[in-house]
C-alpha cells in the first residue's frame, strides 16, 4: 500500500513539474530586470549588455549585412512596452545594417534558435529621451529570438 502511495506522489510531482515547464513567459510583459542589467549579463566594449535566455541550435552567427528573421519585444527601463512583433503576431525580417546599432552588434552574437535579452545604452539606440518625438529614449531592453539568417 505504501508503494502505491509513493508512486502516486511521484506521479503528481512529475505532472506538476511538466506543467510548470510548459508554462510560457508572456513576451509582452516587462521582465523583472528591465530597469538594469543583472550582474551575470555579459558586456561588450560598446556598453551593450546581454544575457542568453534560451540556447540556440545553430552554429552560424549573422553578419552586419545579413537579413535576419526574429520575434522581439522592446521596453523602456520603466517597463513600458513600446514595440513587439509578438503583439502583431508576425515575425520581423530586416537587414542588420538598417537597425539601431545595439541590434546590429547584439544579433551578431546570436545563433539560430537563441533567445537573448539586450540592455542597449541610449547611444546604441535612439539617443536620450526627447518628449514628443514618438521614439523611446534612454536605455532600451529587448528580448529577441533569432529564427533565420539570410
Amino acid at each position: 500500500m505504501k508503494t502505491k502511495s509513493t508512486l502516486l506522489a511521484i506521479c503528481l510531482v512529475l505532472t506538476s513539474l511538466t506543467a510548470c515547464a510548459k508554462e510560457k513567459v508572456d513576451p509582452l510583459k516587462a521582465p523583472a530586470d528591465v530597469a538594469a542589467a543583472p550582474a551575470d549579463a555579459k558586456a561588450t566594449a560598446s556598453g551593450l549588455k546581454s544575457k542568453v535566455l534560451k540556447k540556440g541550435t545553430g552554429k552560424k552567427k549573422p553578419t552586419a549585412t545579413d537579413t535576419v528573421t526574429v520575434h522581439y519585444s522592446g521596453w523602456t527601463t520603466d517597463g513600458k512596452l513600446f514595440d513587439s512583433s509578438y503583439k502583431r503576431n508576425q515575425k520581423a525580417s530586416f537587414p542588420l545594417n538598417r537597425v539601431i546599432k545595439g541590434w546590429t552588434e547584439g544579433l551578431q552574437l546570436m545563433v539560430v534558435g537563441e533567445k537573448r535579452r539586450f540592455w542597449i545604452p541610449a547611444e546604441l539606440a535612439y539617443g536620450p529621451a526627447v518628449p514628443g518625438s514618438g521614439r523611446p529614449g534612454g536605455m532600451l531592453v529587448f528580448d529577441v529570438e533569432l529564427f533565420e539568417i539570410k
